[in-house]
């Protein structure tokens, strides 16, 4: 029928209508509250993606009365963008704070109070969002102490109550065990949004779209066309002020363990039956389950973890790790990680798939690389066919948003000669409308109910587990990691890694 939805986009296609709800921030005068998560709520507010009937409650160690929380948070939007006085009145009538520690048993009793105000007052409607915005040590004790309160229901009237946990969800498989235990027994799987930024990007989202919507690209996504992958997460600036958190969580936890292997779930996984959350979760699911764990032994020769040295970035000499201000100068903590995994299934068996991220890169990028395998056969002279690469399907998915595909072409002329061009999309191009900002998206889905772009605790579970072994063999290394000079794509080690295979990383 003209106008219909393809099947398996149909959950994609609705207009998601937000119900009354006290958004609850735990952790409230931090970075996060004020750097991403009020202007996201600002910018849905004013796109109507939100109900009228909205508050948001701060809570936090810090004194502020609700006036001096609600002028940060004004602040906040202000330096985000252009402020929609419309939207903003709206928020600014239901933002209330309380103060108070998160283990207190008083913290809980004046919040309840505060919730059951705001039902009454704004029209809330017992409905609860409760963002886990804190250290890592307070989900537990946070989620607990709901329970204890009855906080952890709707209230009278109301259809839910769901806690958003932000990352790192755990330090290895044990903690992570245990935290998942701890929230359990106190709240139901379906109430907890374990979020990851990266999958609220509208390019990664794309990767769903690109695989499955064309068929041009779906069957060659397989081992007979598909030589190797490649997952690149770089950053051009150092640990800067998170060098405390940076040195209990290095570039494994902090970017390989949620990030990298999200997307390569999202590249290698099978087609779902529908986009409902439950067939994309469990695809990807059982993709992270072929993703072969490596053994101690296999960790020495697959994987490469670095940290970065003096060197030169952007013209400007910048300082190696171990001069950052907070960082042990004896410190063994990895600012560069790269990793040769197999996904042992039948679509990809005998395909590599490359993951690397690090700080002080050359650039920020974000991007992920399909190249495919050589034709069978070359019918033009060596010296016709010298600019001619292997074709490659590129997402960028940040900062220049969009997909390149690399094929090759004659060049003009009298002579017949080959080589490898480019034909690009960009979103910015191709679209008017900005995208919204990745915790937008997640924020509506979660005052929605849609735990699509969520993960699931055998998700979390499984990656952990494909980390596990390389966190065990680096604790018990007394080897530092290998040096690279800031500015550079990484440690020599790094390159000998696709060397060894005949390939060589992409240079975004």
């Amino acid at each position: 029928m003209a106008g219909s939805t393809h099947p398996l986009f149909e959950s994609l296609g609705t207009d998601r209508a937000a119900a009354p709800v006290v958004i609850v921030i735990f952790g409230a005068s931090g970075d996060l509250t004020s750097r991403k998560l009020m202007p996201a709520l600002h910018a849905l507010m004013a796109g109507d993606r939100l109900c009228p009937a909205t508050a948001v409650v701060g809570v936090g160690r810090s004194e502020l009365s609700d006036d001096h929380f609600r002028e940060r948070m004004r602040k906040a939007v202000d330096e985000a963008g252009p402020v929609d006085e419309r939207a903003w009145e709206a928020l600014a009538a239901g933002l209330r704070y309380v103060a108070g520690g998160y283990d207190d048993e008083k913290t809980y009793q004046r919040l309840e109070e505060v919730l059951s105000e705001l039902d009454q007052r704004i029209g809330t409607g017992g409905n609860r969002l409760y963002y886990l915005s804190t250290p890592p040590g307070v989900f537990a004790t946070a989620v607990r102490r709901l329970g204890r309160q009855g906080l952890h229901r709707p209230a009278r009237g109301g259809q839910f109550a769901r806690v958003v946990i932000e990352k790192p969800f755990g330090r290895d498989l044990d903690s992570a065990l245990e935290l998942d235990r701890d929230l359990h027994e106190v709240l139901d799987e379906d109430q907890i949004y374990r979020i990851d930024h990266y999958l609220g990007k509208e390019t990664v989202q794309n990767v769903l779209a690109l695989r499955f919507s064309n068929l041009i690209f779906e069957p060659v996504w397989n081992r007979r066309y598909v030589d190797s992958v490649q997952i690149t997460v770089a950053e051009s600036s150092g640990v800067g002020h998170r060098a405390g958190f940076y040195e209990e969580a290095g570039a494994l936890r902090d970017i390989v363990q949620n990030h990298l292997l999200q997307v390569l779930a999202l590249m290698a996984m099978e087609p779902p039956a529908s986009m409902s959350p439950k067939g994309i979760r469990d695809e990807k699911v059982k993709a992270l389950e072929a993703v072969d764990i490596l053994s101690p032994a296999k960790v020495a020769t697959e994987t490469v973890r670095g940290q970065y040295r003096q060197g030169w970035l952007g013209g400007e000499e910048v300082p190696g790790y171990l001069d950052e201000p907070d960082v042990a100068p004896n410190s063994h903590t990895e600012t560069y990680v790269a990793m040769r995994l197999r996904v042992d299934n039948w679509r990809w068996s005998g395909v590599p798939f490359y993951l690397r991220t690090g700080k002080r890169l050359p650039k920020r990028v974000t991007e992920v690389a399909l190249r495919f395998n050589a034709v069978p056969h070359l019918p033009f002279a060596p010296t016709q066919a010298t600019g001619l690469g292997p074709n490659a399907l590129v997402l960028r998915i940040q900062p220049d948003e969009g997909i390149t595909l690399r094929f090759g072409a004659k060049v003009p002329g009298q002579a017949f000669d080959v080589r490898s061009v480019s034909m690009d999309f960009s979103y910015g191009a191709a679209f008017l409308e900005e995208p919204p900002e990745a915790y937008e998206r997640l924020l509506h889905d979660a005052v929605v109910g849609d735990p699509t772009l969520f993960i699931r605790t055998d998700e979390v579970e499984q990656a952990w587990r494909i980390v596990q072994p390389l966190l065990d063999a680096w604790a018990d290394d007394p080897a530092p990691p290998l040096p690279y000079a800031a500015g550079t794509w990484g440690p020599e080690r790094a390159d000998e890694l696709l060397a060894d295979d005949g390939r060589e990383w992409r240079r975004p």
